[in-house]
């Protein structure tokens, strides 16, 4: 949908109210469900997620999916039409995240599970302190995601594109500066922008997924903790937001460690992912293929790479 009819939605939902763009919405996931050609890679992915039940219900999950993202923009124009107050939320385990708030800086993995575009923007009202740089993929520079980021930078958020043909080293210097700094980089974990990205290879549903190594390396280099961070909606302009105990990756691990310790944090990362799709299966909004083949020996990686993560305690 382009930035124009989406404005026009917008526009109409003012008149009538918030009723008209959330069935219009509905009326285009409906035409998406029906026509695109992604629906086939949402099955399969509902077919791993639920290996036991039938065809039919594969396609009624895949349905509903298409469904519960219409939410992404009603939520939206609550919020934008609210000022702010229009969304209201509840919190599990933010609290971890005050200690370094303006000291040692942190890192929040975010996925395509549930909304984080929500979640970035009432960050600030849980923490008046936030200094807040969320990394976004190029392509959310048009149609309604443009709209969508400069409600984001309104809110206070700054804001990095990622370009998919071109591997700026300075994003990423620029990211850990900012870590260092005290303030608190959200990225994406759950996507590549290129195939020849590098990226992580983790079990999930019992297949392969690929992740970018890019948030583990730069929490890393800046010795910031990562926290995994979710944020589900529980009804009409309200969200549950849970973050996960942090993890704290060793500064300079030996060379022959370091890949280890890479990919036991991606493993960690993936696993609380898996966990929290399954407990609200239709939230998630990542529509490209992200399990590959089996695993193989994944399972030993897994369990031969716990060493050097610890949980923070105070």
């Amino acid at each position: 949908m382009t930035a124009f009819w989406y404005r026009v939605l917008e526009g109409g939902a003012g008149l009538l109210g918030t009723w008209f763009l959330s069935l219009n919405a509905r009326l285009i996931a409906l035409a998406y469900f029906l026509f695109s050609p992604l629906r086939k890679e949402s099955i399969r992915f509902y077919r791993l997620l639920y290996p036991h039940h039938t065809r039919a219900q594969h396609w009624y999950a895949s349905f509903r999916q298409y469904q519960h993202f219409t939410t992404i923009h009603t939520d939206r124009f609550l919020a934008r039409r609210g000022k702010g107050d229009g969304i209201t939320f509840s919190s599990e385990g933010l609290i971890q995240l005050e200690p370094f708030l303006n000291r040692q800086g942190a890192l929040l993995l975010m996925s395509h599970l549930g909304n984080w575009e929500m979640a970035a923007g009432l960050l600030g009202r849980q923490f008046k302190n936030l200094r807040l740089l969320l990394f976004m993929g190029a392509k959310q520079k048009e149609g309604v995601e443009a709209a969508q980021k400069e409600v984001l930078r309104q809110g206070g958020v700054r804001i990095l594109s990622m370009e998919a043909k071109d591997e700026n080293p300075m994003l990423a210097i620029e990211g850990i500066r900012f870590l260092q700094g005290g303030g608190v980089v959200s990225m994406p974990g759950d996507i590549l922008l290129r195939p020849e990205q590098k990226h992580l290879e983790v079990s999930f549903l019992g297949g392969i997924a690929k992740i970018p190594a890019a948030p583990f390396v730069m929490a890393m280099l800046a010795q910031a903790p990562i926290f995994v961070f979710f944020a589900f909606r529980t009804g009409s302009g309200r969200y549950h937001f849970s973050l996960s105990p942090p993890l704290h990756l060793p500064p300079n691990p030996a060379r022959s460690k370091r890949d280890a310790v890479l990919q036991r944090a991606a493993q960690q990362y993936a696993d609380l992912l898996e966990q929290a799709l399954r407990q609200h299966p239709f939230a998630w909004f990542h529509f490209r293929r992200f399990v590959h083949a089996a695993p193989g020996s994944l399972d030993e990686r897994r369990a031969g790479s716990k060493a050097g993560l610890h949980p923070w305690h105070p």
